[in-house]
């Protein structure tokens, strides 16, 4: 082989449809030619390859083994192709459109209010679509390609996405501040069992609740099931029972002498939450601004 004298990445696209539909007509309609226009294509890389890239033998057309090697190459190029004219077009244009974001309920309440702001002060053009759902539905979205960036709870067992490390806090009892046990510093979790609980309906803190309070079902009492951190601290706060949260989702009713958090005896109960995107993906500008943000500032605090 003596060397592509100038690869032409419109012969690429076209062998690209080719190797995707089977058909030389097929394959000239998507490219918007002539069916005689892109035998010329396929046959001008052939001669420049010095290979033959299809099996024409059938009715069907099927790529032979260095069809098949080329097809790698080629999609490869032409998506580096795309990315690269993205990227140049976004360096030259102010950050704008829109940002779509994925979180739980808790999470744009307790933990993502700071990020929101400081963004919002860099991108005032960016308009925010907000998801709220549980992380495996976020997942879910994102994989799909319908939410640009989410905040989930780690681990993510999902291979298709890139996972960045933001924040990290511990469960604790959070109880009523006049009851008997605010006054300790620390709590077992058999003495958490003997009072009426408050458990989140779903969600990845119900399991660990569920696991963790295992040994003691006999006697639990599940006084009341919620769907809503903020539901589950107001009925904390007016005696219902206590519940085990996340330490950054009370801090502002601690203060105002509404609830004590307090930590449970030899349990160490962190919860970890990850920004995530997918790996295969050119993130919007506006996505790519959030993440550097969101990074910047829970790493912050």
């Amino acid at each position: 082989m003596n060397g592509l004298p100038g690869l032409d990445l419109d012969h690429l696209k076209t062998f690209v449809e080719v190797a995707k539909e089977g058909n030389f007509s097929r394959a000239a309609a998507k490219v918007f030619r002539s069916q005689p226009a892109v035998s010329a294509q396929i046959r001008q890389l052939e001669d420049d390859y010095q290979q033959r890239l299809f099996d024409r033998s059938g009715k069907a057309v099927r790529l032979t083994p260095a069809g098949e090697i080329l097809l790698q190459y080629a999609t490869s190029l032409l998506r580096l192709h795309d990315e690269s004219r993205n990227a140049l077009s976004h360096a030259s244009q102010e950050t704008r459109g829109v940002l779509s974001i994925g979180a739980n309920e808790a999470t744009f309440l307790y933990v993502l209010p700071k990020v929101f702001e400081r963004f919002h002060g860099k991108y005032p053009s960016v308009r925010i679509s907000v998801y709220r759902n549980f992380s495996r539905k976020i997942i879910e979205k994102i994989e799909a390609g319908a939410v640009d960036v989410g905040i989930v709870t780690l681990p993510v067992k999902s291979t298709a996405l890139r996972v960045v490390r933001m924040f990290s806090d511990e469960l604790q009892l959070v109880i009523q501040a006049s009851h008997p046990l605010a006054s300790k510093k620390v709590v077992t979790l058999a003495e958490v069992a003997e009072v009426p609980l408050i458990f989140p309906k779903t969600g990845s803190t119900r399991q660990v609740l569920e696991r963790i309070f295992n040994p003691f079902r006999d006697r639990l009492r599940i006084s009341m099931e919620l769907g809503s951190i903020t539901l589950i601290k107001q009925f904390v706060a007016t005696g219902f029972g206590a519940s085990v949260i996340s330490t950054s989702f009370a801090q502002d009713d601690v203060i105002a002498g509404r609830l004590r958090l307090i930590p449970i005896k030899d349990l160490k109960l962190k919860r970890e939450l990850g920004l995530v995107y997918r790996k295969d993906r050119t993130l919007p500008r506006a996505a790519t601004a959030f993440v550097e943000v969101a990074h910047q500032s829970l790493r912050t605090n």
